[in-house]
């Protein structure tokens, strides 16, 4: 079974031009065609973005039948966090909260996808991790400790992936040495020398990872290349071609 995993912090869809052009992000994904979709930074009901539910409306646009919403910031009119999108039927949801006190809202939000083979539900978690290095380890161990991913064994397909914002490769290690993960948005085997997605117009760091293990293995994988990438939003995408075996 083979199909193509995109992540992508939209920016509300602003692009780094700061004009909101929810078309510009809805090409992008359009030129990719991936079957999955986690997309972070996702306003619904904002002033900014037009009032518009933008998970919706990207659904629309680029053709998705299942959408799940993951919402983690308050403001004072709508709110914001992340979506996953889908050609296959979505069967489980939930947002993990990963808040921690004094701290910006932060969340991750989990999926059980059913691809139609024999096997279990692919089990994924599409994160948003806090800007401080003392934030991320810690939101990391509450996703891990989360009875979705703490259910899972070693042997079920499941992907980890969104906007680390990891700017020195730190947490990395926590996925592949200590948790048995794979991470195929890298420039070699291991974890270092990651694709670089930030800023989108100049790329200097790799914040935006995917991270695979059980059944899965990746035949293809880049960032993105798209001139309309480098203005739509302020992070470039990662992509993923991937291929689960049947159980």
């Amino acid at each position: 079974m083979q199909f193509r995993l995109m992540s992508y912090n939209i920016h509300r869809a602003i692009g780094v031009d700061r004009r909101f052009r929810p078309e510009r992000i809805a090409a992008v994904i359009r030129h990719h065609r991936p079957d999955l979709l986690l997309l972070q930074e996702v306003d619904v009901g904002v002033p900014r973005s037009r009032g518009l539910h933008l998970g919706e409306e990207l659904a629309r646009l680029c053709g998705y039948p299942y959408l799940a919403m993951g919402l983690n910031v308050q403001l004072r009119h709508g709110r914001y966090g992340n979506a996953t999108l889908s050609h296959f039927p979505i069967v489980a949801e939930r947002n993990i909260d990963l808040t921690l006190p004094d701290r910006k809202a932060r969340g991750c939000l989990y999926t059980a996808v059913d691809l139609g083979t024999a096997a279990s539900p692919l089990a994924i978690f599409n994160l948003h991790l806090g800007l401080s290095f003392r934030e991320r380890p810690q939101q990391v161990g509450i996703m891990v400790n989360s009875p979705e991913f703490a259910g899972l064994t070693a042997e079920h397909a499941c992907i980890v992936a969104g906007d680390f914002n990891d700017w020195l490769t730190r947490l990395a290690p926590i996925f592949t040495e200590i948790l048995g993960f794979v991470c195929p948005t890298n420039r070699m085997r291991g974890y270092q020398n990651a694709f670089l997605t930030y800023p989108s117009f100049s790329p200097t760091a790799g914040l935006d990872k995917i991270f695979l293990r059980g059944p899965l293995q990746a035949l293809k994988r880049h960032p993105c290349r798209l001139t309309a990438s480098r203005v739509a939003s302020d992070h470039l995408p990662v992509v993923a071609d991937l291929v689960v075996a049947d159980r």
